[in-house]
């Protein structure tokens, strides 16, 4: 739960705040900027969104928790989203910034983000309704 609710916030924050300032960097400090970036935005969400992946897949083991199946398929697609679109949309434009700003990469990161924006919301949902299962059912 914890690492899926920081990832909620982290990507909310990236989203509204965070990528959209991209573009008054200046084209001068940018290359050096999103190299930084990425290496230090790494540290932050690498751990928590292997720990998310990990205790996810977990799940996925037969008696391990009380939850139903079908809260534990709905997060492990959830995740596959977000991961996917991480590895074949945000990454790659993540690279090409790195060789300098680009208008046209920048709007596509932006707005390519808010599915995984929406898909870490709706798991963080989901999440919270396992927890509510696991506690009512005791």
């Amino acid at each position: 739960m914890a690492s899926t609710l920081v990832m909620v916030g982290v990507i909310w924050f990236v989203q509204i705040v965070h990528y959209p300032l991209f573009s008054q960097v200046g084209e001068a400090a940018f290359s050096l900027y999103e190299t930084q970036h990425t290496r230090l935005t790494t540290y932050v969400v690498a751990p928590a969104m292997l720990i998310e992946l990990v205790t996810g897949l977990w799940l996925l083991w037969p008696g391990v928790t009380k939850v139903l199946p079908v809260q534990v398929w709905l997060g492990i697609g959830l995740l596959a989203i977000v991961w996917l679109s991480t590895m074949f949309v945000q990454v790659p434009l993540h690279n090409l910034l790195t060789q300098g700003f680009d208008a046209a990469a920048h709007d596509k990161l932006v707005s390519t983000n808010w599915l995984r924006t929406l898909a870490w919301s709706a798991r963080g949902l989901v999440v919270l309704w396992m927890v509510q299962r696991v506690l009512s059912v005791g």
